[in-house]
C-alpha cells in the first residue's frame, strides 16, 4: 500500500481554495503549519495572521490560497476523509467476504493515527486529532446547505457511501444502512473526543479501543 499511496494526490474540490495548496511550496507550508498552530491554540484562537507570523509570510499571501479560516479547516479535514478513504480503499479491495470486509472497514477509521511518511508536509496524527476536535465546526454553520451543494463535503460523503455498501452486502434487509454508516465515522470521532476530554462518560480506552465497541453495535444490528 505505501507504494501506491506514494503515487496519489488528495484531490479536494477546488470550490474550497483559490489556489491549490498542494502547487507550490508557500501553499504546502501553509497546510503543514497550519495544523501545527490549529492542534498548538485551536481554531477558535487560530488566525491568518498569526499563521504568517508562523511561516514568515504576508497575511496576504495565505488570502491567495484560501478565503477564509473556515474554508482552510474544510480543505484540512476534506485531506484527511480523503488520506483514509485511500487506505480503507486498499485494505478492502481483495477481500471478498462482507463481514471481514466491513470487520476491516471499522478497524481502518476507527485506528489510533501513525505519521504517513508519503506526506511530509502532513502530521497525520495531529490532522486527526484536529478532526477529533475541530470538524464539526467545518460544517455547522448557517451556509452548510449551499457549501454541501458546491460540493464541500464530497469526500466525507463518499466515505459514508462505501461504508453504507458493505453494510447492504451483509444485511440487504436493513433499513438504515446509511444512517448506521455516517453513525460509524461519528461515532469513531466521538468516541476518541470522550476518551482524551470525558474519559467517564466512555468504556473506551487504551485497553478497550472505540473500534471494538463500533464493531460489537454494528454486528449486534445486522443479520449477515
Amino acid at each position: 500500500m505505501e507504494r501506491l499511496l506514494q503515487s496519489v494526490k488528495i484531490a479536494i474540490n477546488e470550490n474550497v481554495f483559490l489556489k491549490d495548496p498542494e502547487s507550490s511550496d508557500l501553499g504546502k507550508r501553509i497546510v503543514e503549519n497550519s495544523i501545527l498552530l490549529i492542534d498548538e491554540i485551536g481554531f477558535e484562537a487560530f488566525t491568518f495572521k498569526k499563521l504568517g507570523d508562523k511561516i514568515g509570510s504576508n497575511e496576504s499571501s495565505i488570502y491567495r490560497y484560501f478565503e477564509n479560516k473556515h474554508k482552510l479547516l474544510v480543505y484540512l479535514t476534506s485531506w484527511y476523509w480523503g488520506w483514509l478513504e485511500y487506505q480503507l480503499v486498499f485494505a478492502t479491495n481483495s477481500i471478498a467476504d462482507p463481514k471481514e470486509k466491513l470487520e476491516k472497514a471499522i478497524a481502518i477509521v476507527s485506528k489510533n493515527t501513525v505519521e504517513d511518511q508519503t506526506f511530509t508536509h502532513v502530521n497525520e496524527v495531529l490532522l486527526n486529532k484536529i478532526v477529533v476536535n475541530e470538524s464539526s465546526k467545518s460544517f455547522l454553520t448557517k451556509e452548510v446547505d449551499k457549501e454541501n451543494k458546491d460540493g464541500y463535503f464530497v469526500i466525507y460523503k463518499r466515505m459514508v457511501n462505501r461504508l453504507e455498501e458493505m453494510i447492504r452486502a451483509i444485511d440487504t434487509d436493513y433499513m438504515y444502512p446509511s444512517s448506521l454508516a455516517s453513525t460509524i465515522l461519528e461515532s469513531t470521532l466521538h468516541q476518541h473526543f470522550l476518551i482524551d476530554h470525558f474519559p467517564t462518560l466512555t468504556s473506551c480506552d487504551s485497553k478497550n479501543a472505540p473500534g471494538e465497541f463500533i464493531e460489537d453495535l454494528v454486528f449486534r444490528i445486522l443479520k449477515g
